[in-house]
């Protein structure tokens, strides 16, 4: 606190408001000006009596309560006793919370928030009294006033009022930052976050989150800001064409983290090229027609574009000339209808996203002008679930340059926009002979074919044409007759429980006479035992029947007696000395019809 001055008449009727220092007006304002201090400065009054009475000899402003004026007046015009100092101000406590109110005077301190007093030392003493008290303030616009008096002797002065920021004390959280916004740059891919200064005065900083639209914000902050701070800009916002949320928090010096600003949005520009286009093949057409390249989608892609250079002999080999642009489509296949005959062009495409974002050139592909008209689609395919798997037959195709069938089978995914559910296909068999019309698909078998246990999942089939040159409808349309079938669902009703000493393997059998072979090895350290017993589901028992003892020294045991054309569940268990088996080990196998 500084002492009152005096002013001359031209001193100017502004406050001054100091940065250090206790007082905050320079110059007394003109007779007609209220004096005018804004929060968190104290208006001061200057009484020259102890009851507060009357009109003030002087009003200016005051940044703290700190004086020591000893046995002299505190203001010109005021006695140096019975003199009266009052200190008002109202501001805003933001989310309120634990305070400490701690005053020393003499001669008398009184202090009141809201007008109740919460510190009484008012008498005439000859040493400086102290007092602290701890109170809580609520939320919002509060008013401070502190009273002194001094009678006779010394007088000083001294009062503050600070947060309690201990952890174990301050459980109040800070108010949600107001007046949020964010601006979002396309240019630096840049997004700004703005907001109101928060009015707590424990007030440790603000903490920024940041989400993917459809996904929670992280416990964890994308960054974290100063008390005053009032803006944030993210620079790592990625330029995917995504829409990201923000939200702000207050935290306070006791760690408490305010409630989140409402959700600021913004979407980004995108720039990120789509991925390269994959499986990328040519084949020759007629001159009519010209040559066809096709490949496989590219998620994001909306166009791709097609790149052409002849053929150049640089007098060691063939290599591609210069590459321009021949043409571009929103489909998985483009025909160059501008090659000619029987000369040599290399091809790749690029794939275009929806900003105009244009992928690495693919692999190139090399041909000449050669048949590119696909044979017929098959027809006649029937599928019929078996105790081995599937039996496929379909009518031969009559297409005079046939090479080889292709089989895809798949499963059901998505329903599509008139209501089926589409069929997500896979190559279950590259290459069967152009004289097949049909296949005995097995649950085991040969790499190209289903390898998984019949449990009754419903699948899908298709069988396509492929001719001499690699033309299939289906590889170039994306399109054919798929027909459903259900697997039989061929597990035991009785399940093998956990916890075998032993692991079983088995090896389907071939062939008329070979029978299922089953292999078994310890699945830790070996044990002592008597032997082995084997064992096979029996569907008409719904058991697992006992079908060979075997002695100590066995680890595999050829099942001769398996039925035929269906699958089969074993158990293999050790034996005690007294007889009991272990917990079995399982497995099962196909025993599929002779080809």
């Amino acid at each position: 606190m500084n002492p009152a001055r005096r002013t001359t008449q031209a001193a100017t009727t502004a406050l001054v408001l100091a940065t250090t220092g206790a007082l905050l007006s320079t110059a007394a304002p003109a007779a007609s000006a209220a004096t005018t201090c804004t929060a968190p400065v104290y208006t001061r009054q200057f009484f020259a009596n102890t009851t507060f009475s009357g009109t003030p000899k002087k009003t200016d402003c005051d940044a703290s309560i700190a004086e020591n004026w000893g046995a002299g007046s505190p203001a010109t015009g005021l006695p140096k006793d019975n003199f009266g100092i009052r200190w008002t101000l109202t501001r805003d406590f933001g989310s309120g919370g634990p305070f400490a109110l701690t005053a020393a005077a003499q001669d008398g301190i009184r202090v009141y928030v809201d007008g109740r007093r919460k510190i009484d030392l008012w008498k005439n003493v000859t040493t400086t009294v102290r007092k602290t008290v701890n109170l809580t303030i609520p939320s919002g616009r509060h008013t401070l006033r502190v009273d002194y008096a001094n009678w006779t002797g010394n007088a000083n002065v001294n009062f503050a009022y600070a947060p309690r920021t201990s952890a174990t004390v301050d459980k109040v959280k800070p108010l949600a930052p107001t007046a949020p916004t964010v601006t979002y740059d396309k240019t630096t891919g840049k997004a700004k976050l703005t907001w109101a200064k928060n009015k707590e005065m424990d007030l440790a900083g603000y903490r920024i989150y940041r989400r993917l639209n459809g996904t929670p914000f992280s416990s964890t902050p994308l960054a974290t800001t100063t008390a005053t701070a009032t803006t944030y800009t993210d620079s790592t916002l990625p330029v995917t064409g995504e829409k990201f949320a923000y939200s702000v928090r207050a935290y306070d010096k006791a760690g408490n983290e305010s409630a989140g600003t409402a959700d600021l949005t913004v979407t980004t520009v995108d720039r990120v090229a789509p991925g390269v286009p994959q499986d990328v093949a040519l084949v020759g057409s007629t001159s009519s027609e010209g040559m066809r390249i096709g490949w496989s989608t590219v998620g994001g892609a909306v166009s791709y574009r097609v790149y052409r250079a002849p053929e150049v002999y640089d007098g060691v080999k063939y290599v591609p000339g210069a590459y321009t642009m021949i043409g571009s489509t929103s489909g998985l296949a483009y025909r160059d209808t501008s090659a000619a005959e029987n000369k040599g062009y290399y091809y790749l495409l690029t794939a275009v996203d929806a900003a105009g974002n244009e992928s690495a050139r693919s692999k190139a592909v090399t041909g000449r002008l050669l048949d590119d008209v696909p044979p017929p689609a098959v027809t006649g395919l029937t599928v019929t679930p078996t105790e081995y798997g599937f039996e496929v037959d379909w009518d031969a195709n009559p297409a005079q340059d046939l090479a080889y069938y292709r089989l895809y089978r798949g499963t059901l995914g998505d329903y599509d926009e008139d209501g089926v559910e589409d069929c997500l296909l896979s190559v279950a068999r590259e290459y069967l002979p152009a004289d097949r019309t049909s296949l005995t698909y097995t649950a085991v078998s040969d790499s190209y074919k289903y390898s998984a246990l019949l449990d009754g999942e419903q699948g899908c089939f298709l069988v396509d044409a492929v001719d001499d040159f690699g033309n299939s409808s289906f590889k170039w349309t994306g399109e054919g007759k798929t027909v459903m079938a259900d697997e039989l669902d061929m597990r035991p009703s009785v399940a093998t429980p956990e916890g075998s000493p032993l692991e079983l393997t088995t090896t389907n059998s071939e062939g008329a006479t070979e029978g299922n072979l089953l292999n078994w090895t310890w699945s830790s350290t070996a044990q002592e035992t008597t032997g082995y017993r084997v064992h096979r589901w029996n569907p008409a028992t719904k058991a697992y029947e006992k079908i060979a003892d075997l002695g100590a020294d066995a680890n595999d045991y050829y099942d001769t007696d398996a039925p035929r054309d269906t699958t089969s569940f074993y158990w293999v268990t050790t034996l005690a000395a007294d007889g009991t088996e272990s917990v079995p080990a399982g497995a099962w196998a196909v025993n599929t019809p002779a080809t």
